[in-house]
């Protein structure tokens, strides 16, 4: 078969451009990144919390380096009889329930743009109250609150009014420190992983835990940069 040779040339140029496009949009290296480490919980925390967490952490690194690393607990309690309500996400947490500990290592700021300082915090679950103060913030009302972990360590779960108590201590300001969970159902890749929206702009990890004695594991999804639209 005979090839007729500008042709030949043009082809080898074409799939070489396009190459080179498809190589240049799969690589190109993202402001934010999450990975899998193993290393123990910070010593901050209380031996009873400890020992609730998972021995490895996801550490979430921006533009600057390492912002976080998330230990999460082994297993959440569960609540016994879980209720579908309008706006609530994971219903099948126990709200107040310790899910988790952060060490912050370089200053961010919660989704109501507070900045919340290097330090090590315990991650509880709440909802926001409905009471037309927090229309619009968010999908969902359900919340992980971050208090200091020298103030927190009993990892039984806690009142809302506990916890938001100990949380405002985190910014010392009248409003708690909060990470938004947003739903988990739709999020892309296979967790433990790290995806970005943009409207509105944020930066989400799609992460797996479980809950005490459920068969499957629980997903969610923590937005971890990026802010409520009104804040």
């Amino acid at each position: 078969m005979k090839i007729n040779r500008r042709k030949f040339v043009s082809l080898l140029f074409f799939l070489g451009l396009n190459f080179f496009v498809l190589t240049s949009v799969g690589n190109a290296a993202d402001p934010y990144s999450l990975e899998k480490t193993a290393i123990a919980a910070p010593e901050e925390v209380s031996a009873a919390v400890r020992a609730e967490l998972a021995d490895e952490a996801l550490r979430v690194t921006g533009p600057k380096g390492p912002m976080c690393e998330i230990w999460l607990r082994k297993a959440i309690p569960a609540a016994s009889s879980p209720a579908a309500a309008l706006g609530v996400g994971y219903p099948q947490i126990v709200p107040g329930s310790l899910v988790g500990v952060v060490r912050i290592l370089s200053p961010l700021f919660d989704y109501r743009q507070q900045r919340v300082k290097p330090g090590v915090y315990t991650l509880r679950y709440a909802l926001h109250p409905v009471n037309g103060d927090h229309m619009g913030i968010s999908p969902l009302r359900d919340f992980l609150l971050l208090a200091p972990a020298a103030l927190d360590a009993d990892p039984a779960a806690i009142t809302f009014e506990e916890a938001v108590a100990r949380s405002k201590k985190t910014i010392g300001a009248n409003h708690p420190a909060a990470w938004s969970l947003q739903p988990a159902e739709g999020a892309p890749g296979s967790p433990p992983n790290l995806y970005h929206t943009e409207d509105p702009d944020l930066w989400i990890i799609h992460l797996r835990t479980s809950l005490a004695g459920a068969a499957k594991p629980l997903d969610m999804s923590l937005v971890v940069v990026g802010h409520a639209p009104e804040a």
